[in-house]
């Protein structure tokens, strides 16, 4: 596997880890706590951080607009054991689609449905940045929102 490929991945899989120590800090009850009416839950934000990985790389491989939608709707995730699971899941799936692709193909630019072009490898790298977006997001809401302890080393 080409070394910044190794890298880009290490950093999802970190932000993952401690993406999944913060779930474990969380009760069932906690998934359907929402700060405001027009904002996602914090089980629906952990559902779409549950599903980036392979979103994102089917996003990237050309899923159309109506592909992703069913993707979406096909999704559902009501418990922090649900949750956990998909993140696994999904990485697995964005880890093993990465593993054996040559420079060449790192280098292959695709275009999402609505028109962003990058090279696969810049696509990895918008999945690293996703990841680590929606984690600050969920360490604040629990942090700064709902008052929890985290206690957790978000770099290392």
């Amino acid at each position: 596997m080409n070394t910044y490929t190794a890298s880009a991945l290490n950093q999802i899989e970190i932000a993952l880890k401690t993406i999944i120590e913060m779930i474990e800090t969380l009760k069932e009850v906690d998934l359907q706590k929402r700060l405001a009416s027009d904002k996602r839950s914090i089980g629906e934000l952990l559902e779409h951080i549950a599903v980036i990985c392979r979103a994102d790389l089917l996003i990237s491989n050309g899923a159309t607009q109506k592909e992703m939608a069913e993707y979406y709707s096909s999704v559902s995730l009501k418990s922090v054991k649900d949750v956990k699971d998909a993140i696994a899941y999904n990485y697995e799936i964005l880890k093993d689609s990465y593993r054996n692709l040559t420079e060449s193909e790192l280098q292959e630019r695709t275009t999402s449905y609505w028109g962003a072009t990058y090279t696969r490898y810049e696509w990895l790298l918008e999945i690293v940045a996703h990841i680590y977006h929606h984690r600050a997001q969920l360490h604040t809401l629990l942090v700064y929102c709902y008052g929890k302890d985290l206690n957790i080393l978000l770099f290392e």
